[in-house]
């Protein structure tokens, strides 16, 4: 592209852009593996070609998008200032030096009102078939853990409501499971209003108290550690051992881990062939041992501490008998099956009369009259299958990749990038905020991976060449 432009002498001066950007610029490198054509045809059916003046191109709007992620800029608006100054965004745009830019709030208003809800998760997916295609990516070994996005809202300015418990999306099959055992005991099943051909879940009965932000209701109070109380958002994310995300799930701040791991894990494993789970001890809950185990996954979870008093039997001194489904104390008395409760907690009592005058009475926890209650969950078998994959020395070499995958991940992400705030407000604007991030941390890998793998090629066939001309090869 040239322009022309008269210095003080009225001279013309021919300003060649594409010359003035570097050969290894970002950009460059974006360009040769970046297409566009799928998105002209995604979004005709959005723009009126016979009426009104000429709309933005929507290609441009979503580059300007791009570069505020590519290149951790805080806000649209303040992507808009440095483009109109930065001579390589104009070059990846198109744009002369006399063009005038798209306002930041024709791309706003584009993605919240025109575009369909849907283009993020498109865009996303079509850098991430693209790294596939170049075999970037190997998602034989996943890593799942969530990462918190400050939310935009007075921590100040909030209000207490009280919401029905959200229900487990397993909890229809721990009941069935649950009332199984509870018939071999005797005992009446539970019983659960929600129909198992209602597509609604169940609300799990009961209600409990929220912290509700005034300004963004969709956001979490957060309180982590010694860290403050803020609102804030979670990015539940998935990736792979190089470092390509591949699936994310943004909830409230105040969602735990493991409650919004099966839409993460779900969505990956559908679209990937996936053997090894790799996850914090956020993820270590029997459900989650339970289901990837069924599907043929391999979880990888690290130690956690036991939690009890230190002067008390552990749990691993008792010893269980599968064929009378008791638990043999330290001393050889049996603590029998009574219950399952509707959590799947089931319950082992010792009779009164041969404990009541045990010597380590007090050491194993049984009350005044002389009976022991150990409770273990329904699921338990599958804790323990993890526990011993944990000691493989496969699975501690795969565990040790966190800080440099999923972790670096965040880190990137929120040093590069700008994701430890956000100026969005509600899920659905975060969420496509957070998705065009991971996209763009996505294409920017893919780009420097396709050049160097070029630049290598160059030398090589460079270094080749060279030789057959050597007199000695000739």
């Amino acid at each position: 592209m040239e322009q022309w432009r008269k210095d003080a002498r009225k001279e013309p001066i021919i300003i060649d852009i594409d010359s003035l950007v570097p050969a290894d610029h970002l950009l460059r490198k974006i360009e040769k593996v970046m297409d566009y054509e799928w998105l002209y045809e995604r979004l005709d059916p959005y723009y009126c070609h016979d009426n009104g003046r000429p709309g933005s191109d929507p290609v441009v709007l979503i580059k300007m998008v791009l570069i505020q992620h590519l290149f951790g800029i805080p806000s649209l608006r303040q992507t808009h200032r440095e483009i109109q100054v930065n001579l390589a965004y104009r070059w990846f745009l198109g744009y002369g030096l006399l063009d005038d830019i798209p306002h930041f709030a024709t791309v706003s208003y584009a993605f919240c009102k025109r575009f369909p809800d849907e283009l993020t998760t498109e865009i996303f997916e079509h850098i991430l078939n693209k790294a596939l295609n170049n075999r970037m990516v190997d998602p034989s070994t996943i890593f799942i853990d969530g990462t918190h996005i400050k939310a935009s809202a007075n921590k100040k300015k909030y209000q207490k409501e009280q919401v029905k418990k959200a229900a487990k999306v397993y909890s229809g099959q721990l009941r069935r499971e649950v009332n199984a055992e509870r018939e071999k005991l005797g005992k009446k099943p539970i019983e659960d209003d929600h129909d198992d051909n209602d597509p609604k879940p169940p609300t799990g009965g009961g209600t409990t108290e929220k912290t509700v932000s005034i300004t963004d209701p969709d956001s979490g109070m957060f309180v982590k550690g010694e860290h403050e109380r803020q609102f804030a958002y979670e990015a539940h994310t998935a990736c792979d051992s190089r470092g390509f995300v591949l699936g994310v799930e943004v909830t409230a701040g105040n969602v735990h881990d493991s409650v919004a791991w099966d839409k993460v894990y779900d969505d990956v494993t559908h679209k990937h062939n996936v053997q090894f789970v790799t996850m914090d001890a956020g993820y270590k809950t029997p459900w989650i041992a339970k289901k990837t185990l069924d599907d043929g996954k391999v979880p990888i979870l690290p130690y956690t501490r036991y939690n009890g008093k230190k002067d008390r039997y552990k749990p691993w001194e008792y010893t269980y008998d599968p064929v009378n489904d008791a638990y043999i104390c330290p001393h050889g008395e049996s603590l029998r099956h009574t219950t399952t409760d509707r959590n799947g907690k089931r319950s082992y009592r010792s009779t009164p009369e041969k404990c009541r005058n045990c010597p380590s009475k007090a050491r194993c926890g049984a009350n005044e009259q002389g009976q022991r209650l150990y409770t273990t969950h329904i699921w338990q078998e599958y804790l323990d299958i993890v526990e011993q994959i944990r000691k493989t020395e496969r699975a501690k070499k795969i565990y040790s990749q966190r800080k440099e995958t999923i972790e670096r991940v965040f880190a990137d992400a929120k040093e590069k990038h700008a994701m430890r705030y956000t100026h969005h407000r509600g899920l659905a604007a975060v969420t496509r905020w957070v998705r065009l991030k991971y996209a763009a941390m996505n294409l920017k890998k893919l780009a420097n991976w396709s050049w160097n793998n070029s630049c290598f090629s160059q030398r090589l066939l460079s270094f080749l060449s060279q030789i057959c001309r050597t007199p000695v090869f000739s």
